[in-house]
């Protein structure tokens, strides 16, 4: 344990918490965005992996990662249209609604794995980029400033989704219509218009984090999110549906990541401790979601279909 301790090894492993946080805050912030507007959305954790075999696919077919985020991006606009129709055009109820994107998106990507890719292929990042001056830092740079950008905008779109929910027309309208539908449309809101806008918000933000999962291992393969679509779920009430109350979350979590998979490698956990430690994750979403329940109210048209004529 003793060998954890070390200033070369903290700094490492905050440094990869914040890379593993990435997913989180992508996905996070994107539910965010929609449930403010009434929208919950199951389907995370499909729309993550459609994102991360998009964005794997294309940049092993075009050695551009550029492209393979370009794809994934296309890919979130697509489910997030099918969303939309089942939800505010079909109105079926959302959880099981999501939950079926979720099962969709978990044997569509391992057809497609299994038929045009098989045998895991390696393929390059984004690499990483320097912040000149800041990333020259000691230790403070390597934690900080030494990512790929994924990561800088991860974090850079926090401070945009709170302004942008809290201090524009727009933002007054998603929370409007996740409140309280009926007033929002007698005041003239377009209800379903405002969140089709966040679904597809949402569903694009959802398949950017798979993306950037993906071009951070350099590799896909059956259920690579292992759950962070549910955990990212949770880090919205665990944020009380607020943008850095979501990072905060996404950073602990990366961070108890980043120590497990740390200890691993250090040999301080192994065998069935190892596999118990790696359950960790899973465990403090359990106990962050009995927790923060108690003490927060979600927006009070969540989940509930708006219908004009009715």
């Amino acid at each position: 344990m003793g060998d954890f301790f070390t200033v070369s090894v903290l700094v490492a492993t905050l440094a990869s918490g914040i890379r593993l946080a990435t997913p989180f805050l992508l996905a996070g912030l994107g539910e965010t965005i929609g449930q403010r507007s009434g929208v919950l959305n199951l389907g995370v954790e499909g729309v993550m992996l459609l994102g991360a075999f998009t964005a794997y696919y294309v940049t092993l077919e075009t050695d551009s990662p550029t492209l393979g985020i370009l794809a994934a991006i296309m890919v979130g606009l697509m489910m997030g249209l099918v969303y939309a129709f089942i939800t505010l055009v079909m109105q079926a109820e959302q959880g099981i609604s999501g939950i079926g994107i979720y099962l969709f998106g978990l044997g569509f990507t391992d057809l497609l794995f299994q038929k045009n890719v098989g045998t895991p292929i390696p393929i390059s990042g984004l690499g990483d980029i320097h912040i000149p001056l800041l990333s020259d830092i000691p230790k403070i740079g390597e934690i900080f400033f030494q990512h790929s950008l994924p990561v800088y905008v991860a974090f850079a779109l926090v401070p945009v989704v709170w302004f942008m929910i809290n201090k524009t027309t727009f933002g007054l309208n998603i929370r409007a219509v996740g409140e309280t539908p009926e007033a929002a449309d007698t005041l003239g809101v377009s209800v379903n218009g405002t969140r089709l806008i966040t679904i597809l918000i949402a569903n694009t933000m959802a398949c950017l984090a798979g993306a950037a999962l993906a071009l951070e291992v350099g590799i896909f393969q059956q259920n690579l999110t292992a759950g962070q679509g549910f955990i990212a779920i949770a880090l919205v009430y665990f944020g009380a549906w607020r943008s850095y109350g979501v990072m905060l979350g996404a950073l602990l979590f990366g961070i108890v990541q980043a120590t497990v998979l740390q200890w691993k490698t250090l040999g301080i956990v192994e065998g069935a401790t190892a596999s118990l430690t790696a359950m960790a994750p899973a465990l403090l979403t359990i106990v962050v979601l009995v927790i923060v329940s108690r003490r927060v109210a979600a927006p009070s048209a969540l989940t509930r279909p708006f219908d004009r004529s009715g």
